[in-house]
């Protein structure tokens, strides 16, 4: 549907975008995920025609919108677009707002903006004006005027990020379940890895304007490319190891080195979630330093002796934690979970 060539952009002599190319399926939620200033918004503005590329061309069912010598008007383009600061009019309704971009204003478009309400659960809000509207209000309306002329594609800057985390939750998968019944694609702006993997057939991961790693959700966060990647899909341990005879020893077992030579230093990243606590005599010894009950699981701070030094590891395991400050237990680690980096690599 959208299809994105070697985009390179600029702001006067700092390089936003450097060669980014991907496309965007029918009926496809695809993320840009990365820190801020990583040049997400950017590609964007780009898709939207609010910037111009330096090189490379964007192609929009076949038809080039934007390339170093032609940009096709936002308004031409015919699709949505869900500022980060929402950008309702300050003078119309909440009804006149979602009916805004509508070419005709006939009786079937009145239904179809009349359900998309109902679904947004704005209906009782349509005499309203913007001032008079939560945060959480006036994005689920800016999202209904963006869909309301049924565009192709919708394009959405960190559309939730200013909703709180329980309202987040169920206006995003609203905003998934209308996308999916329109059959309308979307390329999503958020920094939050957990957002992305909810919402998106794919994620784009951007750092410094490049392009780190993109894929599936399950590819990204069960392969990653490098530490950047794994510590963006959730918070990690760091296990320094250096291979010897082939093999990665670690008090936690053995590992195999894989590509990697002997004497080469590495690091082992181990996801929170992929330490396991018993009392039971089986794996690494360990002593509890602390606990954190963060609702729906604990963090579990772990003391592990190596020999020469102490590790210091999190385990996050689910519901409450029982386990007392000082007491010893065992860990053993889910090896699915546990990626390997040279040294040299490591970022």
């Amino acid at each position: 549907m959208i299809s994105f060539e070697h985009i390179f952009h600029q702001y006067q002599s700092s390089q936003t975008i450097n060669d980014i190319s991907f496309n965007i399926q029918s009926n496809e939620v695809v993320s840009l995920l990365g820190p801020s200033g990583c040049g997400k918004t950017t590609l964007l503005r780009l898709a939207a025609g609010l910037e111009k590329p330096q090189k490379g061309r964007i192609v929009l069912n076949e038809n080039i919108i934007s390339s170093p010598e032609f940009v096709l008007s936002p308004e031409e383009r015919g699709v949505g677009l869900v500022f980060q600061s929402y950008a309702l009019f300050p003078h119309l309704t909440v009804t006149q707002n979602i009916l805004f971009g509508l070419p005709r204003k006939n009786t079937q478009d009145m239904s179809s903006v009349v359900d998309l309400m109902r679904e947004l659960d704005i209906q009782q809000l349509g005499d309203k004006y913007p001032h008079e509207l939560s945060g959480g209000e006036q994005q689920r309306v800016a999202i209904a005027r963006a869909l309301a002329p049924k565009p192709p594609i919708i394009l959405l800057d960190e559309p939730f990020s200013g909703l709180d985390s329980r309202l987040r939750e169920r206006v995003r998968d609203q905003m998934l379940h209308i996308l999916r019944d329109t059959k309308t694609s979307a390329l999503m702006v958020t920094h939050d890895a957990e957002e992305a993997m909810f919402m998106s057939d794919r994620i784009l991961v951007m750092s410094q304007g490049e392009e780190v790693q993109q894929g599936r959700p399950i590819d990204l966060y069960c392969r990653p490319k490098n530490r950047f990647v794994a510590e963006f899909f959730g918070e990690v341990n760091h296990i320094p190891a250096i291979v010897h005879n082939h093999k990665i020893e670690t008090v936690f077992g053995v590992h195999d080195a894989n590509e990697f030579n002997d004497g080469t230093q590495v690091q082992l990243v181990v996801r929170h979630e992929a330490l396991n606590l018993s009392t039971k005599s089986e794996g690494a010894v360990a002593q509890v330093v602390e606990t954190h009950l963060l609702g729906k699981n604990s963090l579990v701070h772990l003391s592990v002796p190596t020999g020469s030094a102490e590790l210091h590891l999190h385990a996050r395991i689910p519901g409450l934690s029982w386990f007392e400050t000082g007491e010893r237990v065992y860990i053993t680690i889910d090896s699915e979970q546990v990626f390997i980096f040279p040294e040299d690599k490591f970022l």
